[in-house]
C-alpha cells in the first residue's frame, strides 16, 4: 500500500507541476523511449545478477505492497513465545523441550504463538539452537559465535535484492542518455523536415533522458531502499531471539531473559515493561 501512495504522490505532483507550467502531457508519453531504457536496464540487471539474485528480487517486490510484518504485536509473540519455552526449561529440564524442537507443528507451546509458528524460517532458527542447548555440547560464548555468523550470513544474503536493485537505478540515466542520443540521430535525420517534426523528434529525446533520471530516483532507487529496510527489520527480528536464547543461557531466569530481547527493540516496537509483563505472564 505505502508504495502505491508514494507512486500516487510522485507521478501527481510531477504532472500536477508539467501542467501548470501549461505542459502537454501527451508530449511526454513516448513509448519508444521507454523501451529503450527498461529493456536496457532490465537486460543489464539479467546479465550483471545470477539466476537466484534475480528469483529473490522478484519474490520480494511484491511484499513492498504489504506493511511491515514486523509490529509491536508480533514481538510481543515472539517474546512470548520466547519466555513460555524458557520457563518450561527452567520448570521440567531441557530435555522436557525435546518433543517441542522436534515437531513444533504439535508443540503446544508454539501453537499458542500462529504467526510465528507460520514462519518456518524463525522456527527453523529457534529449534536449531534449541537443539544445541538440549545437547549440551556449545558453551555460551561459542553459541554466540556460532549465531553471530548465522546473522551475518543470514543479512548478507538479504540485502542482496536491494544491492541489486540499487545498481539497476544507478544504470538507469546512463539508458536515459542512451536513448537520448538516439533520438538526436534520429533528429540529425530529419533535419530537411517541418519544423514541427524536428522539435517533436527533439522533445521525444529529452524525454528520454527525463524518464532514465525518473525511474532511477523516482521508483527503482526507493524501491530499494525499501527493501534495505526490509532486510534490516528481518535481521532485528532474529537479533532479539538470539540476545533472549545468550540470556538464559547465561543463567537470566525468563522474565529477565525476555527483558533483555525487548531491549534490542527499535522504540517504534518495542512494548513497554509492563505491557510484556501483562502479556507473558496472561500466556502462563
Amino acid at each position: 500500500m505505502k508504495l502505491i501512495i508514494g507512486l500516487l504522490i510522485l507521478s501527481g505532483c510531477l504532472a500536477g507541476g508539467y501542467i501548470m507550467a501549461h505542459g502537454e502531457l501527451l508530449a511526454l508519453w513516448q513509448p519508444a523511449e521507454l523501451v529503450i531504457i527498461s529493456g536496457g536496464a532490465i537486460g543489464a540487471f539479467v546479465i550483471s545478477n545470477p539466476g537466484k539474485v534475480i528469483g529473490k528480487v522478484l519474490k520480494n517486490l511484491p511484499t513492498l505492497l504489504q506493511g511491515s510484518k514486523y509490529t509491536k504485536s508480533l514481538y510481543m509473540d515472539l517474546l512470548g513465545l520466547m519466555y513460555d519455552i524458557f520457563t518450561k526449561s527452567r520448570k521440567e529440564g531441557l530435555m522436557a523441550l525435546e518433543n517441542d524442537i522436534e515437531d513444533p507443528a504439535s508443540s503446544e507451546v508454539f501453537n499458542k504463538y500462529p504467526r510465528i509458528l507460520a514462519d518456518h524460517h524463525t522456527v527453523d532458527f529457534i529449534c536449531d539452537y534449541l537443539r544445541l542447548m538440549v545437547g549440551g555440547t556449545m558453551n555460551t560464548f561459542e553459541l554466540e559465535n556460532l549465531m553471530d555468523v548465522e546473522l551475518g550470513t543470514h543479512h548478507a544474503e538479504a540485502e542482496l535484492s536491494s544491492s541489486a536493485l540499487n545498481r539497476m537505478a544507478d544504470g538507469l540515466p546512463g539508458f536515459g542518455i542512451v536513448a537520448a542520443v538516439m533520438g538526436v540521430v534520429i533528429t540529425m535525420g530529419s533535419l530537411d523536415g517541418e519544423v514541427s517534426e524536428i522539435g517533436g523528434h527533439v522533445a521525444a529525446a529529452l524525454v528520454g533522458t527525463f524518464l532514465g533520471i525518473l525511474l532511477a530516483y523516482g521508483v527503482v532507487g526507493p524501491m530499494a531502499s525499501a527493501l534495505e529496510h526490509s532486510a534490516r527489520e528481518e535481521t532485528k527480528f532474529y537479533e532479539c531471539i538470539k540476545v533472549c536464547i545468550i540470556a538464559t543461557l547465561n543463567g537470566y531466569n525468563p522474565q529477565v531473559a525476555v527483558e533483555f530481547g525487548r531491549k534490542t527493540l527499535f522504540s517504534t516496537e518495542r512494548p513497554s515493561f509492563i505491557e510484556l509483563e501483562n502479556h507473558v505472564r496472561g500466556r502462563t
